[in-house]
């Protein structure tokens, strides 16, 4: 075995492309949506090879994304892992709408598909979209959710336990699914 394979794999480089001169065997490395926006530290393949990632900050990893390091390093392969899912449905497109407008207003990260929506599965959000009449499956799936509004803006993402000067979005029974985001235009006085 050589030196460079009883040691963690350093990657320091991305690409949307397998590297040039790349070795085999490949490594894969399957992450799940949160862990895809960490560009730094220690992970392990899928076959327990120990990785270090090195990236420079920014975009979080892809799916089908490349990450190496020093020439001859076998190349790793960015996968999405499974995850426990809330896949909801409804017999009025409507209401599915409605649904994604409240969980966006959350701030939960959602994936849209043709006729559903995907969220990681959260007990809480579950009874509250069965109160509303929505059907619910629960799966074990890759989670692949939308950018959403500040992917554009530098990365900037909102997920649960970040607070970014908005109303405190745990959780709680009683607020349901329709708490609104902050003060009113009534609650503001005017000069004049």
């Amino acid at each position: 075995m050589p030196e460079s394979a009883s040691g963690p794999l350093t990657l320091t480089q991305r690409s949307s492309t397998r590297p040039p001169g790349a070795q085999e065997p490949v490594l894969r490395l399957s992450l799940g949506a949160d862990e895809r926006f960490r560009l730094r530290g220690h992970r392990r393949s899928a076959c327990g090879r120990d990785l270090v990632l090195q990236l420079e900050r920014g975009e979080p990893l892809q799916p089908g994304e490349w990450l190496s390091g020093a020439p001859g390093d076998p190349p790793v392969r960015v996968e999405a892992a499974a995850e426990p899912l809330l896949v909801v449905r409804a017999s009025d497109p409507l209401d599915l709408l409605r649904a994604a407008y409240h969980l966006g207003n959350r701030h939960v990260a959602l994936e849209v598909c043709a006729g559903e929506l995907r969220l990681l599965e959260d007990s809480v959000l579950a009874d509250l979209l069965e109160q509303r009449g929505l059907e619910l499956e629960h799966r074990q799936a890759p989670f692949l959710p939308e950018a959403g509004a500040y992917a554009a803006a530098g990365g900037h993402r909102h997920g649960h336990g970040h607070n970014h000067g908005h109303a405190d979005h745990d959780h709680d029974p009683g607020r349901g699914l329709d708490h609104d985001h902050g003060p009113s235009p009534a609650d503001h006085p005017t000069n004049g």
